[in-house]
Formats: structure tokens, sequence, C-alpha cells
């Protein structure tokens, strides 16, 4: 039989479009997301960088709780819970039949041996006071666990669901740092150092069959610029923090690409040494707000989506102060405080740059604002990992410019060993006040009176929260607007 012209151009068309047909549906299966930071390593557990969290929370690793994107505290590990009538001792119920990727079972020896090593004293969790307030770990059977704290903590439940109180095994603790088990929905498939981390879907999940995706790519692109050609390229599909947010028009008239802009718990601060030469004077702190212009590094650092902040909390929280009036910008108040405090001529300080824009963009404009107050400003930019050792462990640094993305972080002020060696007894007194209430307004106003003191100690200079702009490709959905966490749940995204 003769086919006619037609049927067999038709004929040539598919297999012609075969191929593109097979990979176009093997990509529904798949996401590439594209991240401005790499992890230095990949457990959460022994080191605070926020971009090991955007790759492991509830990906790789899961906590007892969990939180949405309204932060709300949802089950994770523990199915329920209950809470004795003074607010010490939480007894948990742990899910059943539970594997870690690696194929072992999950129970609560596992939570026990966690909360206890976190609490050692070499541990290096970033939230270790979390686990030194628990006075026994009781596990009555393999399902149920028993904390007691030392004193009620209105924020227990929701720390256990940060990235720092996942839950891992003593079998493969050790090695998590570059070999990740857990008992989220996906494992490590691999990770190409300086360009991506790729997870494909574990075979131990207990809920595997309502996993959509079935492979992740993290690829690492620190530009701005670059960021915005691979999306426009179909390299990624979602950027979960668009860094060139200045380029967020140019997505949103363009019907390939869905811009979701929302809020964070990022706040960022121009972070000072407060035991470094001329910083340890209060005066000098004070002058160096007063020589701020938030509106100024707003507009040209963030293109004016962010919002101006005058202490260490987030503006969406219900507990927030606006303080941005304590240090309303003044070059003759800054000038005055520095003559006062024996710095008639000004002085030089040094300026360490994470490699983030909204680091590097403000940090041109904020040498600029203090350089008209006499203070000089040596910039040096660093990569994330020299910014890690330099600046937050062996603090070494006079000023630097950071986002703190972790939740209700105002907590590290009453750490005297933070990096911006902040020690305030009163300060520590008001967020213990704050942490043991069980009363939402009397918690409420202790994280007022926490706002307003490290406002009056100019601790830091506080500058903006951080927004949340992100692009992703049209089709794909489960996706938050907000980042309560620095969270990417793959498991719950999937292309339409």
């Amino acid at each position: 039989m003769k086919m006619t012209r037609a049927l067999i151009l038709f004929a040539v068309a598919l297999v012609a479009t075969g191929p593109m047909h097979e990979a176009f549906a093997q990509a529904k299966r798949s996401v590439v997301i594209g991240l401005a930071l790499e992890p230095p390593v990949l457990d959460p557990t022994i080191n605070p960088a926020a971009a090991i969290a955007e790759i492991t929370q509830l990906n790789i690793y899961e906590g007892l709780t969990r939180i949405d994107e309204q932060g709300r505290v949802l089950p994770g590990l523990a199915e329920r819970w209950d809470v004795s009538a003074d607010g010490r001792t939480y007894t948990f119920q742990l899910r059943r039949g539970v594997k870690f990727s690696d194929g072992t079972d999950f129970d609560s020896a596992d939570v026990k041996f966690t909360f206890e090593r976190n609490a050692k004293p070499d541990s290096t969790n970033s939230r270790k006071s979390y686990f030194t307030q628990m006075t026994s770990i009781a596990t009555p059977d393999a399902a149920t666990v028993v904390v007691r704290l030392q004193e009620p903590s209105a924020l227990f439940l929701f720390n256990l669901a940060e990235n720092a109180s996942v839950i891992v095994a003593p079998e493969s603790a050790e090695t998590n740092r570059t070999k990740p088990v857990g008992t989220g929905p996906y494992v490590l498939e691999r990770w190409h150092p300086g360009d991506s981390v790729t997870l494909v879907k574990s075979a131990s999940y207990r809920a595997a069959a309502s996993v959509a995706l079935d492979r992740v790519t993290f690829k690492f692109i620190g530009d701005g610029a670059a960021q915005v050609t691979a999306l426009q390229a179909g390299d990624v599909d979602f950027f979960p923090n668009l860094s060139a947010i200045e380029a967020a028009p140019q997505f949103q008239k363009d019907t390939r690409f869905r811009v979701l802009i929302g809020s964070t718990e990022g706040e960022t601060i121009l972070a000072i040494n407060n035991k470094r030469g001329p910083l340890a004077d209060l005066r000098v702190r004070q002058a160096l707000s007063y020589a701020i212009d938030r509106r100024e590094i707003i507009l040209g650092a963030m293109s004016g989506l962010a919002q101006p902040i005058g202490s260490h909390f987030a503006p969406h929280n219900p507990a927030y102060v606006d303080l941005t009036n304590v240090y309303a910008t003044s070059q003759e108040k800054a000038r005055t405080l520095l003559t006062e405090a024996g710095f008639t001529n000004g002085f030089e300080v040094t300026l360490t740059l994470p490699p983030v824009d909204y680091a590097r963009r403000s940090g041109q404009i904020v040498a600029a604002q203090l350089a008209r107050v006499g203070v000089t400003s040596r910039i040096v930019e660093v990569e994330w990992a020299r910014w890690l050792d330099e600046v937050y462990t062996r603090k070494n640094f006079d000023l630097t410019i950071v986002s703190h993305v972790e939740p209700m972080d105002i907590t590290v002020y009453g750490n005297s060993n933070y990096y911006f060696q902040y020690d305030n007894a009163e300060m520590r007194e008001i967020l213990a006040r704050a942490n043991h209430a069980t009363d939402v307004a009397e918690q409420n106003r202790a994280w007022g009176d926490a706002q307003r003191k490290i406002a009056a100690d100019a601790v830091n200079v506080f500058l903006f929260e951080l927004p949340r702009v992100a692009v992703a490709r049209s089709g794909l959905r489960g996706l938050w607007t907000n980042a309560p966490m620095f969270i990417n749940d793959v498991a719950a995204m999937r292309w339409e």
C-alpha cells in the first residue's frame, strides 16, 4: 500500500520529534533549582550555613516537627505530642515504619543520640542551647521519646523544626558532611564541587508514591546576571532567591515564568565586632548607625523591594517593634559622637563582604555613607568558606554585611561568644523571660524589650529585611512565596 505525501511527512515528524518528546517527559519528573551559594558541608547539625538547609532540609533530613509557609508547627517524624502542665515535659509519639535512606530503622534511640550529640561540649551545632536545656531524654519504647526541660520554652516545638535539629543516625552521623543519610524523600546522588548537587528519590522513603519528582539538581550560580541568563536559557527551572532582583519586572512580563515576591526571616545587618578597637565604644557604634541611610541602600542595592528595620526582628512578626527612627540618618550627630569618642578625624575599618549580591551592593553604598562622616572603609570581598572561617568562627573582622535568615535568631544576642561579641547580662535576662513565657502577650512584651535593648546598645547597624524574589517556570507548582525558613520542599513540587 502506498503512503500519501501528507502521511509520510507526519511519520517523519513523529520520528524527528520522538527524542524531544521523551526528553520533555523526563524533564517533567525532574527539576533544576538555582542557588547563589554552595554549602560547605551537607550536615546542618554541625554547620550553620543556610545553603545547607536549602538543599537538605525536608529533602534529605527531617526533624520531629516541621513548619509550613505560614510558620506554623506541624508534625514531622513525631506524629503527635503531649506537654505536661508545667510546660517542661514533652512526650513525643514517633511515626512507625520510618527508615533512613541506608535502610536502617528510625526509632527513639536515634532521637536521643541526635539531641545528646548536639549538646556535647565539643558540639559545633549552631543551636546548641536548644539541647543543653534538656535535663533528660527518656526512650521508654522505640516509638516514644520523653524530653524534660530545665525551664518551660514557648519556642521548643518551633526550634525542633529548624535545620540544626534534624534527626541523624549514629551509624552515619560522622560521614553526613559529604555522604548525608536521613529519613527524607531524597538521597544524594552526586556532589560536583563548584557546580551542583543532585538528589534522587529515596527508595526507603515511607511515602515515595506521593513524590512527583524523581530528581532534583541544585545548580550553584553566584553571579546575578548569570542567574538571569540561566533562567532565560532554560538551564534552571527555579531560583528561590534571585540575586538580580532588578530583573524581576522583565520576568513578570514573560509568560514562561512566574515571579513570587514574599517575606523572609533575613535580617540584613551591618554587623559590628563589638570588641574591636574603636568599635567597642558605644558612641562609635551609635555614630555608625546615624551615618547610615537605609533608604539609599534599599533603593540602590535592593531595587526598593526591601523593608527597613531598626532592630533584629522580622517586620511580619506580631511582636515586631518599629525602631527605624531610633537612629534617623544624621551626619551631624554621627560626627559629634565620633568627636566625643576621641575620633574627630575618623578612623579606618575593614568591611568584609561575602559573595552575595545584596552584601556587595550594599557594601559599596555603606562605605560611601561612612566616608561622609570620616570613617574610611577598606572593602575586602571573600568567598563564603573564608567568611565563615575568618568572620563567623575566628571573629577576625571589623564590619561585615550579612542576612541572618534563621527564624527568631534574636536569641543569638544572648551568646557572648557569637561572632559580633555582644556581652550583656540584661539582654540575657530579657531573652530568658521571652523563652520561658507561656502567655503570648507576655512573650511579645519580652521580644519588644529585646529589640529595644539591642537598638539602644547599637550592637549592629540594622539595614533591611531581605525580600524573597523567586522566579520559576510557569508550570512548576508547590512553591512557597514566603520563606519563614530557607527551605526548598522538593517533595511538594510538581509540574503541571
